[in-house]
């Protein structure tokens, strides 16, 4: 069983169908008993950092992390698991991963303008053996977003892309994952992450 937070800022949808096509049970809930009897923990997330992390049960999520079980952050969801943001003022987050979450200056060393947010695909480059990235292949992925986690400046990377800065994109330590792009909307890489980490939960499961 799979538990999806519901803190009203998640794209349950979207993450509840790709579980529902890679066969897995999944619980959307924002009940602490359920999420925290749950084998992995999905942390989904649209918006703003300051609300979410208004919003969220943090009490639960960190007990979640203490158990050992897999927990992943997808989006504004990866985001909140490191230490801080500086989205509408330096804003406290779980600190579960070490790192800051800094906004894209729009604007590159040369001074040529750039598109934010960051939307569309881009491919992937694994820096990291991981669990997660396990008999996959390198592809593109899809991603929006207007804040980033520094990949020069991040020692739990796992992949990066590039998008005028070096963006981290998978990061990881221990049982704590995270996703900046949306990897039920990535085709098959995103399907074959999720699926990844499926297995995790799996194996976590059978150990236990």
């Amino acid at each position: 069983m799979i538990g999806i937070v519901d803190y009203g800022m998640g794209n349950l949808f979207s993450v509840s169908k790709a579980l529902e096509r890679l066969g897995a049970d999944y619980d959307i809930s924002a009940d602490e008993d359920r999420l925290l009897h749950a084998d992995a923990l999905i942390l989904p997330g649209v918006g703003s950092f300051r609300d979410a992390m208004e919003l969220l049960p943090e009490k639960t999520i960190k007990a979640f992390a203490a158990t050992g079980k897999p927990l992943l952050g997808i989006c504004l969801g990866m985001q909140l698991l490191f230490e801080s943001s500086e989205e509408n003022g330096l804003t406290k987050g779980l600190g579960l991963l070490p790192g800051k979450v800094h906004r894209f200056s729009g604007q590159t060393n040369e001074g040529v303008p750039y598109k934010v947010p960051h939307m569309g695909w881009n491919r992937l480059k694994f820096v990291k053996e991981s669990p997660l990235l396990q008999n996959l292949e390198e592809d593109y992925v899809y991603f929006v977003h207007s804040y980033f986690v520094d990949a020069n400046h991040s020692d739990v990377l796992l992949a990066k892309a590039d998008y005028h800065e070096q963006v981290a994109a998978v990061v990881g330590r221990g049982n704590i994952f995270g996703m900046q792009f949306h990897p039920e909307k990535s085709s098959r890489l995103g399907m074959a992450l999720l699926d990844n980490f499926l297995k995790l939960a799996a194996e976590r499961k059978t150990v236990r």
